[in-house]
């Protein structure tokens, strides 16, 4: 016979923690705090162990804090999960939220399997994902640095007027050079604002090129070039994939995969009212905002170009063939929804959500090969 297991729920933050530990025998939970060290975390572990008298089950939720926590309970024995925050139930007349009931509630959710696990990546998942993350930090940054310094000229009747799509091409560049101030302090700022895009240009640089690197080791580059047959990914778009998502066969269907995504329709519906509103929004937004970027790349005609031939070159024909039918597929799909009338974003949302399914089919074997014989 099975013994009973004790659950444990922690709300952490990253100087303490909430704890509330339901024994099966006990009419209520007992509630303690403990500081968020790894020394505290070890007495923890031990009270737990020691007061519990049987299995453990430890949950908290994803936050900022990471896996830390997770991976230090799992060295002292300890079963321990981390949970979405967004897929807790809440009753609707709940008004009172303290750290208390937060452990408590996940506890009580626990015992009754309410709560939805989050995978957690390895130590090496994480530093890649981080490192995706930090070059799309660099995007952002050089973003924000070229608008800068774009306003500071146009606040000056400064506008480059060589093309409307012309922006920071070598023109561009040229004319920057061009450009002179008397006053000392506009100067000045203007070699600043200069000086910081050349800066988070030449970070953004260097990060791609690790995650170049990084694309080349055996755990990433049979994915890597396969993810890179599809048209508009290419290795930085396609190892971003790999490092959030981990591992497409945890998805059991591409349906699933798209919903965790969210990218698939919310829905309010009630009796005979039907209610269909925008996509869900939840899960990944650097996946989602990734997908939608190639998604741009369907609404143009079906070809091979050669940047797209190059990275096909080598490649197996079943994942060649994949990639063909899901460009044939998509371009057609956009245009069928353009000529109905329907807004370019949602078209390439539509479009997003159907590639992703051509991606899960390309990384699971079991469905590649059922498609392969189709």
């Amino acid at each position: 016979m099975r013994e009973p297991t004790t659950f444990v729920g922690m709300d952490v933050h990253k100087q303490d923690i909430a704890v509330a530990m339901l024994i099966p025998d006990a009419t209520s939970a007992v509630e303690w705090r403990v500081a968020n060290e790894p020394a505290a975390v070890q007495r923890l572990a031990k009270r737990l162990q020691r007061e519990s008298g049987g299995p453990v089950h430890c949950v908290y939720e994803a936050g900022p804090c990471g896996y830390a926590l997770q991976r230090q309970l799992l060295a002292a024995k300890l079963s321990c999960d981390v949970v979405a925050p967004s897929m807790i139930p809440i009753r609707p007349g709940e008004r009172i939220k303290t750290d208390r009931r937060d452990a408590r509630k996940l506890a009580e959710m626990a015992r009754a399997q309410l709560l939805t696990v989050v995978r957690p990546p390895s130590e090496d998942e994480e530093a890649v994902r981080d490192l995706c993350r930090g070059r799309d930090d660099a995007r952002l940054d050089l973003m924000r640095a070229r608008h800068r310094l774009g306003k500071f000229l146009l606040r000056r009747g400064r506008v480059f007027r060589e093309g409307a799509h012309a922006g920071w091409s070598q023109r561009h560049r040229t004319w920057l050079g061009t450009q002179a101030f008397e006053g000392t302090a506009e100067r000045v700022m203007f070699e600043d604002y200069l000086l910081a895009v050349e800066q988070v240009e030449a970070r953004k640089r260097s990060l791609e090129q690790h995650l170049e690197d990084l694309a080349h080791e055996s755990r990433y580059a049979e994915p890597v070039a396969w993810l890179r047959c599809f048209r508009g990914i290419d290795t930085v778009t396609a190892i971003t994939l790999l490092a959030e998502l981990h591992d497409f066969r945890r998805f059991r269907s591409p349906s699933q995969l798209m919903a965790y995504l969210g990218l698939v329709p919310s829905e309010y519906s009630s009796g005979p009212r039907q209610q269909r509103g925008g996509i869900t929004r939840t899960g990944n937004r650097h996946v989602r905002r990734l997908l939608i970027e190639a998604a741009w790349h369907y609404r143009h005609k079906p070809r091979v170009g050669e940047k797209l031939a190059l990275r096909r070159h080598g490649q197996p024909a079943e994942i060649i063939a994949l990639a063909d039918r899901a460009q044939l597929r998509l371009c057609r799909r956009y245009r069928r929804m353009e000529r109905r009338g329907k807004h370019t974003s949602k078209i390439v949302v539509a479009v997003a959500r159907e590639l992703v399914g051509y991606l899960w089919a390309t990384l699971t074997p079991a469905a590649r090969t059922a498609s392969a014989t189709r």
